[in-house]
């Protein structure tokens, strides 16, 4: 995500050039993360619960599709991806517009 921002740097300061305030730049950035990490946590469940039949013998004392498991290892990767969000849009708050508009 940081690497995205960076490389949006000049469009995200046309956008605040043209009025858009702090909290929508960071709504930008963090929805467009968080619907990548939706993305990746809804491929990954899949092949999860499909690779269960075949790691189902190597379990002990859990069922290959216990769902307390699957729903925290979703909310802790969802929780550390919406960190690794907020982070870049904060700093995408601090563009300068003028500088950003000066770029080019």
């Amino acid at each position: 995500m940081a690497y995205a921002v960076s490389q949006r740097r000049h469009e995200i300061g046309v956008r605040m050039a043209l009025g858009a305030a702090q909290p929508d730049v960071m709504k930008l950035v963090i929805g467009h993360g968080m619907a990548l990490t939706l993305i990746g946590i809804g491929i990954g469940l899949v092949g999860a619960f499909a690779a269960t039949r075949a790691l189902a013998s190597l379990l002990y004392g859990i069922t290959p599709t216990d769902f307390p498991t699957f729903a925290t290892v979703s909310l802790v990767l969802a929780g550390v991806a919406l960190l690794a969000c907020y982070l870049p849009a904060r700093r995408a708050t601090n563009v300068d517009p003028m500088v950003a508009l000066r770029y080019e």
